[in-house]
């Protein structure tokens, strides 16, 4: 059966900083990228770690810590784990057949190192017992549904992710910003408008197009060749955005930096089709209406302790529950 338009919930029939940032924090709307997430506390903690029959742990116990971590820290009303029902969407793949293609098996599938690929079944399984709202939809990436739901919040946002794309959701005034994991869980750089501003040197809202026009090797996403992060930075203020860029350019005008205009004419259809792949779809058909606080619906305290038993999570799972679950 495909997956169904939803934000899932357990029981539902279905398998800081402080002082200027505090209004971010107490009653936000906290959006996890989950597979980010598991995939740092995977490679944060040994593979050691494993449930008493050797399975390792160490992705699904250093998840609970973090998310702990984040509730206690930053207080928020609502959470929800976001999850990619689809990698590589053929919206995406359609329109650029390299996209993340470096990193998909025969099959396929995405690359997972076997240690975890064991794990995200089991986090999924913990989350639906512990009562915490889960998104997902097919033919979209966790990015897209974070984006929708951000889109669409009327109350301060969140984002948790260690992946640079979700930038181009910040938005201060609507108070949307990242919480971004720099090494590891154990540290967030609170990014805003202004940090990005600073960082890349371009308007804090057009990350998007900057990123378009320097590329991102990581997802397959070449950018304009030639062109690298300096100089996207430099056509961005230039024009102001891609689309002034594109038009500036199909006009002949002048204002663009020296070597550039060849470059960016002999990439000219690239310009055309990655905005789309690039920026994060915002009306991912979820259903409304779906409640995310905390615990969006009650725990099965009895099924936890199980799994906590069979996987050995001890502490890890002790302290999820009490700040997450109150149980």
């Amino acid at each position: 059966m495909p997956y169904a338009s939803y934000l899932r919930l357990p029981g539902a029939g279905t398998r800081g900083r402080p002082s200027a940032w505090h209004y971010y924090q107490v009653g936000s709307l906290m959006l996890l990228d989950t597979a980010s997430l598991y995939y740092r506390a995977f490679y944060g903690m040994p593979e050691t770690v494993t449930a008493p029959d050797g399975t390792p742990v160490n992705a699904i116990r250093g998840l609970l810590d973090a998310i702990a971590r984040l509730v206690r820290d930053h207080e928020p009303e609502r959470l929800v784990a976001c999850l990619d029902a689809d990698w590589r969407p053929a919206f995406r793949t359609q329109a650029i057949p390299e996209y993340k293609q470096h990193r998909a098996e025969p099959d396929g599938s995405e690359q997972t190192p076997p240690g975890l690929a064991v794990q995200i079944p089991l986090i999924t399984q913990v989350l639906i017992a512990s009562g915490i709202a889960i998104a997902e939809h097919d033919g979209y990436e966790a990015d897209d549904v974070i984006a929708t739901l951000a889109t669409r919040a009327s109350q301060p946002v969140d984002v948790v992710t260690g992946d640079r794309d979700l930038f181009q959701l910040v938005d201060d005034k609507r108070q949307v910003r990242v919480l971004y994991t720099i090494k590891g869980l154990g540290k967030l750089d609170p990014v805003t408008e202004a940090e990005v501003a600073k960082k890349y040197d371009i308007p804090g809202d057009k990350y998007a197009d900057f990123a378009v026009l320097r590329g991102d090797p990581s997802d397959g996403l070449p950018g304009v060749p030639g062109i690298g992060e300096k100089t996207a930075a430099a056509l961005i203020r230039a024009f102001g955005d891609l689309d002034s860029l594109k038009k500036a350019l199909d006009l002949g005008h002048g204002g663009f930096p020296p070597g550039t205009r060849k470059k960016l004419e002999a990439a000219r259809r690239y310009l055309d089709i990655a905005p789309p792949v690039v920026a994060t779809a915002t009306d991912v058909p979820l259903d409304e209406g779906i409640d995310g606080t905390l615990p969006a619906v009650p725990p099965d305290a009895e099924l936890l302790t199980e799994i906590g038993v069979e996987l050995g999570l001890g502490s890890s799972l002790s302290r999820f529950r009490a700040v997450v679950t109150k149980s």
